[in-house]
């Protein structure tokens, strides 16, 4: 018996786990019921506190702290490796996978699960001590997943490759409790604005000059609007705090506002900043430029109305870049910009670790050390027109042939991942704070909506 735990010394018991919303690539649909995430988290608050038998291989067994007696090591003799992800990301894991399972002998075995499902998948593997070897998860959970113990510490491994300083920061340090980190980058989605390039010059507008600053943006939604024949000038997640956290924070930041204090511990959202980005949008909704539908937008239905040749110009997930193009769209890339200028994006994604319950850490890490080659990077990442998560490829032969990838590449330095260890609950929750605020900052009196989620929020987020 050993005793292995989920729940690392000094740290409370987690905060329940919901449903996780879909924002990124076509990831972020709504949340379903919360009431199962949280009987799943009640399991997970269970085997947290609780010893358990160690597995039975020839493998060392993960130590109290989730590091491995075998420190670094690194093996591929043929073992087969479980992994799962969320379904908005599984098809860059699922091109990792491949690439590696064809030059090793180690193979991966590889699951996808409904975003919103996916959550409680998680808690109920925990509460049964029947984690994967490896899983993926969004970047803004990461800080809760590591500080609960459901990853295992790679701190000392990922030391060994020398390429912590090269890797997407802000996923670092998600994946970072305590000092330790426990995930790597796994997949890197930005949010840009898409803009249609036929309808732009159907519009009178000039394709090759994208808007600079968000009245640019509007002016260019309603030029396009005004085409009619079921063209809309823009489009947004109305009804999904995910997608709006996505895609309106860029331009929070670039205006010099902010959206949570340093440590994740306070919302900052009733700013001027914030109230003028959802006023803006809120204009556009009432004027008719937005589609109508923008208003219920929960998620599912973002990408086909972005990829239908009908909306003229709409901030959106990096990731869909190719997905919009094999539609037929001759889309165009520019960087989110802020009320008068300046641009930024959110940096979002997903993490990925050794799962803490594994017996193949050596095996597994080997795996996760690979992604993190120039091999994986160039060959699997940017050739898929993704962004690389080490800093130091984000210029490469592929990235170099096409300017819209060379323009989401340099807007990855310009942005943000947000911290907090309560990020689902406080925002992505089909019934978080944040949605509440949304809704009536879209569609009601902005600062008023904000001044009371303000509040809601950091209640939230201090929660134990």
């Amino acid at each position: 018996m050993s005793a292995t735990r989920l729940r690392r010394p000094g740290v409370s018991p987690p905060a329940p786990i919901r449903k996780e919303r879909t924002v990124r690539g076509p990831t972020r649909a709504r949340g379903t019921r919360v009431r199962a995430a949280r009987a799943a988290a009640v399991a997970i608050s269970l085997v947290l506190v609780t010893a358990g038998c160690g597995g039975g291989s020839g493998e060392a067994a993960p130590t109290g702290d989730g590091r491995s007696s075998s420190a670094t090591a690194a093996v591929d003799d043929g073992t087969t490796l479980t992994m799962w992800t969320r379904a908005g990301t599984e098809a860059l894991s699922r091109a990792y996978v491949d690439a590696y399972n064809a030059t090793h002998r180690n193979q991966v075995r590889l699951t996808g699960y409904p975003n919103e499902e996916y959550p409680a998948k998680l808690a109920s593997a925990a509460g049964a001590r029947a984690l994967p070897d490896l899983f993926a998860a969004d970047v803004v959970f990461a800080p809760q997943y590591a500080a609960e113990g459901l990853w295992q510490d790679l701190t000392d491994r990922l030391a060994t490759t020398g390429l912590a300083d090269r890797l997407a920061p802000g996923h670092v340090r998600a994946g970072t409790w305590e000092g330790r980190g426990y995930a790597v980058p796994h997949v890197i989605d930005l949010s840009v604005m898409f803009y249609d390039r036929k309808l732009f010059t159907r519009a009178g507008l000039d394709p090759d000059k994208p808007p600079v600053s968000l009245g640019e943006f509007a002016e260019a939604a309603r030029a396009v609007g005004r085409l009619g024949g079921g063209v809309h000038g823009t489009y947004f997640g109305g009804n999904c705090g995910g997608c709006v956290e996505f895609t309106f924070w860029p331009s929070v930041w670039a205006s010099g506002g902010t959206v949570l204090a340093p440590d994740g511990r306070s919302s900052t959202i009733a700013s001027r900043q914030m109230a003028d980005v959802f006023s803006l949008y809120r204009a556009l909704y009432q004027e008719g430029v937005a589609a109508p539908a923008s208003k219920d937008e929960a998620g599912p239905t973002w990408l086909a109305a972005l990829k239908g040749g009908k909306v003229g110009i709409a901030p959106g997930p990096s990731a869909w870049l190719d997905l919009i193009e094999k539609a037929g769209v001759d889309v165009g890339v520019a960087a989110i910009p802020g009320l008068d200028g300046g641009e930024s994006t959110f940096v979002g994604g997903d993490a990925v670790g050794i799962g803490a319950t594994s017996a193949h850490a050596a095996q597994a890490w080997d795996f996760v050390a690979w992604t993190l080659s120039d091999a994986a990077q160039v060959e699997v990442v940017a050739k898929g027109k993704g962004v690389p998560v080490r800093t130091d490829l984000a210029v490469n032969a592929y990235s170099s042939a096409d300017p819209r990838l060379v323009t989401i590449n340099t807007i990855a330095a310009k942005g943000q991942t947000p911290y907090a260890r309560n990020f689902n609950a406080s925002f992505n929750d089909p019934q978080s704070p944040w949605l509440r605020a949304v809704r009536g900052a879209l569609f009601g009196d902005a600062p008023a909506a904000l001044a009371e989620g303000d509040a809601a929020i950091t209640a939230s987020l201090r929660q134990q």
